[in-house]
C-alpha cells in the first residue's frame, strides 16, 4: 500500500488502472512495428472514454 491512504483507495486505483493499462500492454515478443501501428488506436480508444482531445 506505498502512499496510498486506505484499502479502499488502493482497490479504486486497481480496478480502473487495470482496464487502463490492458489497452496500452504489448506483449513481450511483439515488434516495433506492431507496436507502432496499435499505440494510435489505443490512445483514440482511451480519447473516446475520457474525452479528451488526442493529439498524436
Amino acid at each position: 500500500m506505498k502512499r496510498f491512504k486506505s484499502a479502499g483507495h488502493v482497490q479504486r486505483f486497481l480496478s480502473v488502472h487495470d482496464q487502463i493499462a490492458n489497452l496500452f500492454h504489448r506483449t513481450a515478443n511483439s515488434n516495433v512495428a506492431e507496436r507502432r501501428e496499435a499505440s494510435p488506436q489505443a490512445f483514440t480508444a482511451w480519447a473516446e472514454v475520457t474525452g479528451v482531445a488526442v493529439s498524436i
